[in-house]
């Protein structure tokens, strides 16, 4: 039985099938926290100031790196990074050899099974434009460093 790509390593896939797996969801654009101390890193539900709220994806997604230089740019090469990714995370399920969850609009059809489960963050998250950095800490809505 043949496999769909989405079921293949990440080695395998072409480009076009990588931006393919990603769900569009917005949660790798949260703002993120890392404590100095116990470098847990905790995610804000502030989202970048590029998010597209209304389209629900990077409004610079071709430029991203250069308009925000500290924007992680994920790809094949850096997997050894991607535990921050959520744990919904169709690029670190694969990476982990799981399969992808059922609400991805590769297995739903559409993104609104992703929308109704939540995971969509242009129905939860609020823009950077319109909070204050040192809010951020205050907005913390889960860790995304794995427990010990």
């Amino acid at each position: 039985m043949k496999k769909h790509f989405w079921e293949k390593p990440l080695a395998e896939l072409t480009a076009e099938q990588w931006e393919q797996l990603c769900d569009g969801c917005g949660q790798c654009c949260l703002i993120k926290l890392q404590d100095e101390e116990t470098e847990e890193i905790v995610a804000t539900d502030v989202v970048c100031q590029f998010y597209n709220f209304h389209v629900g994806c990077c409004g610079v997604y071709p430029q991203r790196a250069t308009k925000k230089p500290d924007c992680f740019l994920i790809d094949r090469n850096n997997a050894e990074h991607y535990s921050w990714l959520p744990k919904t995370c169709a690029y670190r399920l694969r990476y982990e050899d799981k399969p992808i969850l059922k609400w991805h609009p590769l297995i739903s059809g559409s993104r609104q099974a992703m929308i109704d489960a939540g995971i969509a963050v242009n129905s939860w998250g609020i823009s950077e434009r319109v909070i204050d950095e040192d809010e951020l800490s205050e907005r913390v809505i889960f860790s995304l460093s794995e427990p010990e």
